[in-house]
């Protein structure tokens, strides 16, 4: 099979001609980026923290749990925790200037307590894990136990994750910062993008939330607006921290997401303000080779967008 590369006519001549071969290929491309991640964090021999953030629909869950994963798999403890369980109780959040609550900046998350949990996990190899009621807004009476021997690992996934407040307390010596994104555009051979970054990251969005989330794809034009932002504001300026940086992408992921992420499109309606967008992702979604989504293994990252079988 020829190299792979992030140009659409060479993913389209592997879709037509070696879809499989292709889909196997992207995927051992993401497991090496996360086997040399998980070496790198247990290089010092030292209980370790794995900082890792990433932008919406970069996989970050399952990133985690991919780094978890290839830490148990070399002989050593792993186990993640969410920052969404740091949140502060809704009444306390920080406000927008319409007066709802701004989840989106760090100052949402409670720091002191974020501090305290992860510098007494170092020091004392256990610690308790607040959890996070979203039905009600409010932090659960029950807590989580966590312990941690020599050489184990805790990769602690979240959109702040990068942002010195949240790790300015800890032992330097014990963390490896990671950033996941989707970091490669899709051109063609003459260097024009057909699909960028934020493109691909916005259908992986909207697959998701129309499976599992309920949302049509209206709501989620509208909720990235505000991703976007947040993501502008609380995330890219922080993306520079990372020791390590993992590309998310699946070059195959246009050929898949197309049929679905299409049928989608076609339902804004051309009086809608997101019309216009619409209708430039359609034309660049249909300029790829489909790839039937029966194709995709299941402990691949896109089985996060997609959904199993």
């Amino acid at each position: 099979m020829s190299k792979l590369d992030n140009y659409y006519e060479s993913i389209n001549t592997l879709a037509s001609e070696q879809p499989e071969q292709f889909i196997l290929a992207s995927e051992a491309r993401y497991r090496n980026i996360i086997r040399r991640v998980a070496e790198q964090a247990v290089s010092s021999g030292e209980a370790s923290i794995i900082l890792l953030a990433g932008p919406s629909a970069s996989g970050k869950t399952t990133t985690a749990g991919k780094i978890a994963q290839a830490l148990v798999e070399s002989g050593h403890g792993a186990y993640t925790v969410s920052l969404d369980n740091f949140y502060l109780n809704q009444e306390l959040s920080p406000r927008l200037p319409d007066g709802t609550p701004d989840f989106e900046t760090v100052h949402a998350l409670d720091i002191p307590l974020i501090h305290d949990t992860f510098c007494r996990l170092m020091r004392d190899g256990r610690c308790e894990l607040p959890l996070f009621d979203f039905t009600t807004g409010q932090r659960s009476a029950q807590t989580e136990q966590l312990f941690l021997e020599k050489g184990d690992v805790v990769i602690v996934e979240g959109l702040h994750a990068l942002n010195p407040l949240i790790y300015e307390a800890f032992p330097p010596e014990n963390l490896l910062k990671a950033y996941v994104s989707v970091s490669s555009r899709i051109y063609t051979e003459k260097g024009k993008i057909v699909l960028n970054k934020r493109n691909l990251r916005f259908v992986r969005r909207l697959i998701r939330d129309s499976r599992f989330r309920a949302t049509d794809v209206y709501k989620t034009f509208t909720l990235w607006q505000s991703v976007q932002r947040g993501e502008d504001l609380y995330l890219f300026p922080f993306r520079g921290n990372a020791d390590v940086r993992i590309n998310s992408i699946h070059l195959y992921e246009p050929c898949v997401f197309r049929e679905e992420a299409v049928h989608m499109l076609r339902r804004v309606e051309p009086e809608h303000p997101f019309y216009r967008d619409a209708v430039r992702m359609i034309a660049s979604l249909e300029r790829f080779v489909a790839i039937s989504r029966e194709f995709v293994p299941e402990e691949s990252l896109l089985r996060e967008f997609l959904g199993k079988e």
